[in-house]
């Protein structure tokens, strides 16, 4: 008999992408609808809960974030349907990496703190809990992922963006991977522990790195510029994101990866989506490899 996930966020990146994943796991759909009531009662006869509802754009996460939590243990109290918590690096703050299971969790932020709240609240709840923890996402989607919001902003220009040392190791993820492998575990449950927190390794690469990627596959010379942090301090005063944004801007500096022990001992035979293809994968439509940044032309092949 099918399994059933009940999918919370179901217009966001990951919502979206994990849908697709259970379903073609042969896994039954279901999107959780505010507007037709409570979460607990459409929860009923569920096995996963994929928690992707976030506030956006950072807004308010000291009230909300607790809200959502509350409400999601106990619909999962109700049903006795295991949580999936997409975990972020914000807990780690500036420890070394690459980051572990194991890693101790030290915030400096404090939307690093709110998130280790959030997780220590579903852990006390004794409710079934899979944290399945990425860095940066890739939608090809482009569906508000740092990619697209970020570094991609200028492309048809010619350069990309980056918010930090142009050699500074960041850890990506590629949506369709991560909801891969979120299902592949959910599909794996005798394997896990009650409370299961995977780190997704994903691809770690630096801008410089990324400018040459993207060089490569579309065939003529892509910049780097700098974020401009000076117009997020401006606008600090009376734009919320802004004030936010600054919070996390540490991270961009501090090198990171994920660690892929646990992920591949999990599930050995899973394979993510090659480097050269996650890094293409958030490029405008109309910006194809092989095809002239600025005019859009087809270029000769080399």
């Amino acid at each position: 008999m099918a399994k059933t996930a009940l999918i919370l966020g179901a217009s966001g990146k990951l919502g979206i992408h994990s849908a697709k994943a259970f379903e073609a796991a042969g896994w039954n759909v279901r999107l959780y609808d505010r507007k037709a009531g409570d979460m607990t009662r459409q929860a009923q006869g569920v096995d996963v809960i994929m928690n992707g509802l976030n506030p956006p754009n950072y807004h308010n996460w000291a009230q909300i974030i607790p809200q959502i939590t509350a409400q999601v243990i106990a619909a999962a109290k109700s049903s006795g349907a295991r949580v999936v918590i997409p975990g972020n690096v914000y807990n780690f703050g500036k420890a070394p990496a690459p980051w572990s299971a194991t890693t101790p969790q030290t915030p400096c932020s404090r939307k690093g703190q709110i998130r280790v709240d959030m997780e220590a609240a579903y852990r006390n709840a004794g409710v079934k809990t899979l944290i399945l923890r990425a860095g940066n996402f890739i939608d090809p989607d482009r569906n508000g992922c740092v990619m697209s919001l970020v570094y991609l902003t200028s492309i048809k220009k010619g350069k990309i963006t980056s918010p930090g040392g142009f050699d500074t190791l960041q850890a990506f993820a590629y949506v369709p991977d991560w909801a891969r492998a979120m299902v592949a575990l959910c599909d794996a449950e005798d394997r896990l522990e009650r409370f299961e927190d995977v780190p997704f390794a994903g691809h770690s690469f630096t801008a410089r790195e990324l400018a040459a990627g993207l060089s490569a596959a579309l065939d003529r010379e892509i910049k780097i510029a700098g974020f401009p942090w000076w117009l997020m301090s401006l606008a600090s005063p009376f734009w919320e994101l802004a004030r936010e944004l600054r919070e996390m801007r540490y991270l961009w500096n501090h090198p990171h990866s994920m660690s892929s022990e646990k992920l591949a001992r999990l599930l050995p035979d899973f394979a993510p989506t090659p480097l050269h293809e996650v890094m293409i994968a958030a490029l405008p439509p109309q910006i194809h490899p092989g095809q002239s940044v600025a005019a859009g032309t087809a270029l000769p092949a080399s």
